[in-house]
């Protein structure tokens, strides 16, 4: 049973933060180096790797990546928790988008069929890790051009998955979910709380 109950967040998401105050987790958000020529870790997927798989082993390496800065930095020895979330179309990774005409044309592929949101968790603490994996299928109304790029105007699809965001604008689009809310978003509470009990975390 670890005594002090702080984790440290190997994200800089706006969302995973508001989601860990949400349920009452103390942490402190560790910043990974994302420098010209070096990055902790390069988030591009393997030749022939899959959504799922890509997901997890984004997970792993943030944790893993954040627990050797932990050491490093000598910092005090909380766990660490990772994540990554994935859009999987057909099995195909659709990732943040390059730019606004990326965006477009994620969010007409994505307009009017069902996809998959993928979330994976990770926690790392001294030698010991361990993960848990959110899947929710997603269904996006249809979308006309004048739809798409009066949201691309918002410039809510920076740095999200799959070019939206269900906690804003595109929440409008998303005419029905099965699965996590919180995963979607970048999260998913109930596999975090579980992994962090795990740990001797209470939530």
């Amino acid at each position: 049973m670890l005594v002090d109950k702080r984790i440290y967040l190997a994200s800089q998401s706006p969302r995973r933060r508001e989601l860990l105050k949400q349920i009452g987790v103390p942490y402190d958000v560790l910043a990974l180096r994302a420098v010209p020529g070096r990055m902790d870790v390069i988030e591009v997927p393997e030749p022939g790797e899959g959504a799922l798989d890509f997901a997890q082993r984004m997970a792993r390496e943030k944790a893993s990546c954040g627990w050797r800065a932990v050491d490093g930095r000598r910092l005090l020895r909380f766990p660490v928790l990772g994540a990554d979330t994935v859009v999987d179309l057909d099995g195909e990774i659709l990732g943040k988008p390059a730019d606004r005409a990326d965006a477009g044309a994620m969010l007409k592929r994505l307009a009017g069929r069902e996809h998959l949101v993928h979330t994976a968790v990770a926690v790392q603490h001294d030698t010991r890790q361990e993960m848990r994996v959110s899947t929710s299928r997603v269904t996006l109304a249809a979308l006309g051009d004048d739809a798409i790029a009066h949201y691309l105007e918002s410039g809510e699809y920076l740095g999200k998955a799959g070019a939206y965001a269900i906690q804003g604008r595109a929440a409008t689009f998303v005419a029905h979910v099965d699965g996590s809310y919180s995963g979607i978003m970048g999260l998913p509470l109930y596999e975090t709380a579980e992994l962090l009990r795990a740990f001797g975390l209470a939530v």
